[in-house]
């Protein structure tokens, strides 16, 4: 991706370090759209593409005081921009195939006559009480709301947030919560028990 910088973009950067706003701003007109378009090719989600783009540039005002020692800039950001695409969507890939399994154990509703029913463990519901109460709070909020049967259109309303970010919480709560599980309480039974109360 071939970046083209603005003109004044020295005179942004050295603004951005000093904490202005206003070359900050600078910045990320002189860049979004050019970015958006690359992260686009990659992803082919205009969700993911506008919240990636907010992502790096939040990075960017993070480390501000750094900018005034990089070399080029331009080249500075294709590589976040290219490392942190590429990390989001091997994130999303692997959580779309947690997703699958919980939703493949917990669609297996009919049981095999050969096959022993499971016996769910005394303390099934207390695990997963303890999964949910270590959740951190966005992601717990979101986790509680989808047990509630809320739509993520709704929970997004009520949050302040992007439905894409519930998304993300949610998945991120599943993965929380099925490990926690793993560790606390007999497998199998305690896995079906989860994927069955985790789909909505």
């Amino acid at each position: 991706m071939a970046i083209k910088p603005p003109i004044n973009e020295q005179d942004l950067l050295l603004g951005t370090a000093r904490g202005e706003q206003v070359a900050f701003a600078g910045l990320f007109h002189a860049y979004h759209n050019q970015l958006g378009a690359y992260i686009l090719m990659l992803t082919h989600s205009k969700e993911l593409t506008e919240e990636i783009v907010q992502d790096i540039f939040v990075k960017i005002w993070m480390k501000r005081a750094e900018l005034p020692e990089v070399a080029s800039f331009s080249a500075y950001l294709f590589i976040l921009t290219r490392n942190y695409t590429l990390n989001c969507i091997r994130r999303e890939v692997t959580l779309q195939k947690r997703q699958t399994v919980f939703e493949q154990i917990s669609g297996k509703d009919e049981v095999e006559e050969d096959e022993p029913a499971f016996e769910l463990p005394d303390n099934y519901e207390q695990v997963i009480s303890r999964a949910v109460a270590q959740l951190p709070p966005q992601q717990q909020k979101v986790f509680v709301a989808k047990q509630a049967g809320k739509k993520t259109a709704d929970i997004a309303a009520e949050m302040g947030i992007s439905p894409v970010s519930v998304k993300k919480y949610q998945q991120w709560a599943v993965k929380s919560v099925s490990d926690f599980v793993r560790d606390h309480a007999e497998l199998i039974p305690a896995l079906v028990v989860l994927a069955t109360t985790l789909k909505k």
